[in-house]
């Protein structure tokens, strides 16, 4: 599984925070490696004009389930890091749900 990370200009896309946001994201989404082919995560400041406040950072992670359409989350926070960790927490939920269903199908 391929995890890309784009951040907007508010944020500072360093290379360390891409690489941590991108092993952050594999490990959470582990046991759906084999049925993913990519995840993206682009992570913005929804608060960056106005001024800085809370839930001001904002994660959205598409997942692409193999032969299947993606399937998108998106987790509001006060910092990169717990936006990341709800974004993972809400995909591992929809994946588990949306693989359930396409197993049902197959059975």
């Amino acid at each position: 599984m391929l995890v890309q990370v784009s951040t907007d200009n508010h944020i500072d896309g360093s290379l360390e925070l891409k690489q941590k946001v991108q092993a952050e994201v594999e490990a959470g989404l582990a046991r759906f490696r084999n049925r993913l082919t990519r995840a993206e995560v682009h992570l913005s400041d929804e608060n960056s004009t106005v001024r800085k406040g809370s839930d001001a950072i904002r994660c959205r992670l598409e997942a692409r389930p193999a032969s299947h359409q993606p399937v998108v989350v998106s987790a509001d926070a006060d910092t990169v890091d717990q936006a990341v960790a709800a974004a993972i927490k809400k995909m591992q939920r929809l994946l588990d749900s949306t693989f359930d269903k396409l197993d049902d199908v197959r059975s």
